[in-house]
């Protein structure tokens, strides 16, 4: 059994990756700011289920209210735990919204990751795990995106400060021998995901008859990844990889306009579309090159998009009432 500081685990996929490590039988310390990026409720709701999942887990759960830009509070926590491993998923997500508030953004993905790693130096942890992002990848149109590609050009705060944690923890593995696994996740969706990314938007507008917001046309093409898929390929690289990095994704682009006509049918309701300009932080399409991972973590998604959102609609269905009381993320 094993310690695992989770970070961001109230969060979408933090939340999912702590619940795999306790049915797992590892031992989770939890930590997450629960920020009102969106409804804190939201994040609550995980929480209980964790608290719940490590009662009756072997490893069990320790939950911190902690920021990760604040160096003292994760000296604190990393000083009264022998901890083996850090997931890193804290993070400020969303490429529109980074580039109305950047700052976040540089304080919690960038500076909050260099307070992990002065940590895991000073308090001997070996394994490091962070997660990236495919925004990375910029505008390029080379198709798929491969972990060698060119990820100089952020369109975004978000993708930039993404970009600089990548780099500042490859400068933590030379220096100071930390193993370190960097996953890039290419647009995650599921059951209790975030209530700003386009999916769960979707779902609940088209169940309320209300608009849902496009950007362009609708043809844009996302390499939309399964949160459990998600979930397992995280867990998979806490293995010793020396430096790598990783990308997680379905390896199948599917139109926006697709997965809305999926949800119309499996509610029974169509969808009202507010047309709304292309956002210039916006890309065509993504798609992940996973040989890499498949090779070295034997990672493959096993979900498709055509039962991931069956999935994710029935668990709005049973959820209905709480997730319509939540606040509409911005």
């Amino acid at each position: 059994m094993r310690n695992i500081l989770v970070t961001g685990c109230c969060g979408f996929i933090g939340y999912k990756v702590s619940e795999l490590l306790l049915e797992h039988g590892e031992s989770v310390i939890g930590v997450d700011n629960i920020n009102d990026y969106y409804d804190p409720k939201l994040k609550e709701w995980r929480l209980e289920k964790l608290k719940d999942k490590g009662q009756k887990s072997k490893g069990g759960f320790n939950f911190h209210i902690c920021d990760i830009g604040d160096f003292n509070s994760v000296k604190t926590i990393c000083s009264n735990y022998k901890i083996d491993a850090v997931i890193n998923l804290a993070a400020r997500a969303g490429v529109r919204a980074s580039v109305e508030d950047p700052w976040a953004y540089l304080d919690t993905n960038l500076k909050g990751t260099l307070n992990l790693l002065e940590c895991s130096k000073t308090y001997e942890i070996k394994k490091f795990v962070l997660a990236s992002t495919s925004s990375v990848y910029g505008d390029n149109t080379k198709m798929p995106f491969s972990v060698g590609d060119n990820t100089d050009h952020a369109l975004a705060p978000y993708s930039a400060t993404k970009k600089g944690a990548e780099v500042m923890c490859y400068s933590y593995h030379y220096l100071y021998g930390i193993d370190i696994t960097v996953f890039r996740y290419f647009t995650v969706y599921g059951p209790a995901g975030r209530p700003d990314m386009s999916i769960f938007k979707f779902i609940k507008n088209i169940d309320l008859c209300k608009p849902i917001p496009i950007f362009g046309n609708g043809k844009q093409k996302r390499d939309f990844t399964y949160i459990d898929d998600i979930a397992d390929g995280t867990i998979k690289g806490l293995k010793n990889v020396g430096y790598e990095i990783f990308n997680l994704g379905n390896d199948r682009p599917v139109e926006l306009m697709y997965v809305i006509n999926m949800i119309e049918k499996k509610l029974g309701k169509k969808a009202e579309i507010q047309w709304l300009p292309l956002h210039p932080a916006d890309i065509a399409a993504t798609w992940a090159d996973i040989n890499s991972s498949k090779e070295r973590l034997g990672w493959s998604p096993k979900t498709s998009i055509e039962d991931g959102i069956e999935q994710t609609v029935n668990w709005y269905i049973q959820n209905r009432d709480f997730v319509r009381n939540l606040k509409d993320a911005q």
